[in-house]
């Protein structure tokens, strides 16, 4: 299949008149017309269109609170425990949930979606594909580890037996579960050198939070408000694991410090009200004074929060505050595969994945409308 005579976005630059070749479920070719030559294959020209590549949301709870079910479809926290880091997000994801679809419309062709922030240990994040075979839309499991600090685990937990009421807790159950974390690891090596020496018994919570002390995934760490932001970092340099913010509400005022630090954001929702107090810096400016500073940001909707096919008003209204359009492009496509470890998404370029949408017009216009995408080489609108 080729696409030819768009205006495209190629993950990384803007290509004003070009062509998109793929094959199967992968791009083969990309580049400017004035290089097109055709392969004798099928060709669509998409003369006047614009052509991304699938956009990505990089924190969503698509599936987890299934659409109009009530508690039923509620399956994004489970508060019995506040630490539950073996749990599987696509565990209590609804694939046939119609939010898919509305994805879709939005031109969002994956998400990684898992546990909401009432744990200071919630799980793990996946990645799924909105359209396609059902059976194959578990992109990659494992993406990330929820962790979460502030407001949510103090509010859940108050009133019960057992849980945190204040930030030092949450912190505190966070570094005890990765010492313990720690001290697992050093005794399964031993035990593999040292015949003599008794290996620890199997412990789920420790074996899911050994992939994060390993370097094998991200801490995803839910955190508004900048106090929050700085012990997450704290915590991640103590223990040595890669960590990306989530939220980020209040980053404005430490843009200089998670640049130093190299701390990526993932910002958003940023269409909300101010619906607690940890809200209060809530602005559509954030997006925009991070990248400035050299933060690498994705920006996110939350979904349910803001509904999942309006990835790209976000985009829109960040821009408009201040955000430039080639970051904002970056913030829905190469920047969340980059920070999900998703390494052949987000991008049109040879070998990658045939993720692709295709817009009327401008993507970041209300008006515009996505007329059709693809997930794997395959048409899914």
């Amino acid at each position: 299949m080729e696409l030819i005579n768009a205006k495209i976005f190629d993950g990384e630059k803007m290509i004003e008149k070009g062509y998109v070749r793929f094959e199967g479920e992968k791009i083969t070719d990309v580049g400017e017309m004035k290089a097109y030559k055709a392969d004798g294959g099928e060709v669509l020209d998409l003369t006047g269109k614009t052509v991304f590549p699938g956009l990505i949301d990089a924190h969503s709870h698509l599936g987890m609170w299934n659409d109009s079910v009530g508690f039923e479809g509620d399956d994004g926290n489970e508060d019995t425990d506040p630490l539950t880091p073996q749990l599987l997000g696509s565990d209590g994801v609804k694939i046939f949930d119609r939010c898919f679809g509305e994805a879709l419309s939005g031109g969002v062709t994956t998400v990684v979606t898992g546990p909401g922030s009432a744990n200071p240990a919630g799980g793990f994040f996946a990645a799924f594909q909105t359209g396609g075979d059902y059976k194959k839309r578990l992109y990659k499991d494992r993406v990330g580890l929820k962790i979460a600090f502030g407001e949510n685990p103090k509010t859940c937990y108050k009133g019960k037996d057992r849980g945190p009421v204040t930030r030092m807790a949450t912190a505190a159950y966070i570094r005890d579960l990765l010492n313990k974390t720690k001290r697992y690891m050093a005794d399964c090596e031993r035990a593999k050198k040292d015949s003599d020496f008794d290996a620890p018994d199997y412990d789920a919570k420790l074996e899911a939070a050994s992939l994060l002390l390993s370097g094998k995934i991200p801490a995803f760490a839910h955190a508004h408000i900048a106090e929050d932001i700085m012990t997450a970092v704290k915590i991640s340099k103590e223990f040595g694991f890669r960590l990306v913010v989530v939220h980020g509400t209040g980053g404005a005022k430490i843009a200089d410090y998670l640049a130093a630090e190299k701390i990526p954001v993932f910002v958003g929702p940023i269409l909300s009200d101010r619906c607690k107090p940890e809200l209060s810096e809530l602005s559509p400016a954030t997006a925009g004074i991070l990248d400035r500073a050299g933060v690498k940001i994705a920006l996110i909707n939350d979904h349910p929060v803001i509904p999942q096919q309006y990835l790209l008003l976000s985009a829109a209204v960040s821009v408009k505050e201040g955000l430039p359009r080639l970051s904002a492009y970056k913030a829905v496509t190469s920047n969340p595969a980059e920070l999900c470890g998703l390494t052949k998404k987000g991008r049109l370029k040879k070998g990658f994945d045939a993720d692709i949408a295709v817009f009327d017009g401008d993507p970041l216009d209300v008006f515009t409308n996505c007329e059709s995408a693809y997930i794997m080489g395959e048409k899914v609108r």
